[in-house]
């Protein structure tokens, strides 16, 4: 009795070694011997006791995080960037046969490439093209990770930390453009209102009537404000005939 309760525990160990279950988004590598024989799942997987061995690789997309790296842009500029990758395994046994460990050589390869690229532009270039840059990126990973099985969807910059020299110079950069600006849009304020005048004056010298009108419209004006004084400009050309009749005596 004693010994066939011993193999039926035997029976129940090598039946628990056997049988895998794997989820929707896993798949097992599995080698027999040590050879690749392929990889299987989702769901129950039985494997031979002793002689096959299994490795779990997820499809899930991994999200890495890139830590912070030293970099001098083309145009002499000390600054520390980083970023985000997604990334998913396409191909398990790829991942599994040809690199060690993917995650670690994955996060090393967009470490290197991150300071790479970033070395190879200007600042200015950086903070205005950042899509170009995140693109050119992916595309240079995936190149690199697709050996391995590994798809690269994504890459972000995600923060850019500059001198504090450097930000007070660009405040400073930023504060004298916007001067200028308001600069050059009050001139051609002036401009345009010099225009109007020079128009305006064109029209009244056609229609002298015209002046009249409007020095009527400034009286009606001054008036409504309810002034106790009011200033009545008189045209000197009423003056005209009398000043000729004085000289003629």
């Amino acid at each position: 009795m004693p010994y066939f309760a011993t193999v039926v525990i035997l029976i129940l160990l090598l039946l628990a070694s056997a049988i895998r279950i794997l989820r929707e988004y896993e798949r097992g590598v599995i080698f027999r011997l040590g050879r690749l024989i392929g990889s299987k799942g989702p769901g129950i997987i039985i494997l031979i006791p002793i002689v096959d061995r299994m490795i779990k690789i997820s499809l899930r997309t991994v999200v890495m995080d890139v830590p912070p790296q030293d970099v001098i842009t083309r145009d002499n500029v000390s600054i520390q960037v980083n970023a985000v990758i997604y990334f998913r395994v396409l191909n398990p046994e790829k991942s599994v046969v040809e690199v060690e460990n993917y995650l670690f050589a994955t996060s090393q390869l967009s470490q290197t490439t991150l300071r790479s690229i970033v070395g190879q532009v200007e600042l200015d270039e950086l903070l205005a093209q950042r899509d170009k840059i995140n693109k050119d990126l992916q595309q240079i990973i995936d190149k690199h990770s697709d050996p391995w099985g590994i798809k690269v969807s994504l890459v972000e910059i995600k923060h850019i930390d500059l001198p504090i020299e450097m930000k007070r110079a660009m405040a400073r950069q930023a504060e004298a453009e916007r001067e200028r600006r308001s600069r050059v849009i009050n001139a051609e304020g002036e401009y345009q209102a010099a225009t109007k005048l020079q128009m305006a004056a064109e029209i009244i010298n056609q229609y002298p009537v015209a002046l009249q009108l409007r020095f009527l419209q400034t009286l009606a004006e001054v008036a409504s404000e309810n002034n106790s004084t009011t200033i009545f400009p008189v045209p000197i050309d009423l003056f005209t005939h009398f000043m000729k009749g004085g000289k003629k005596e």
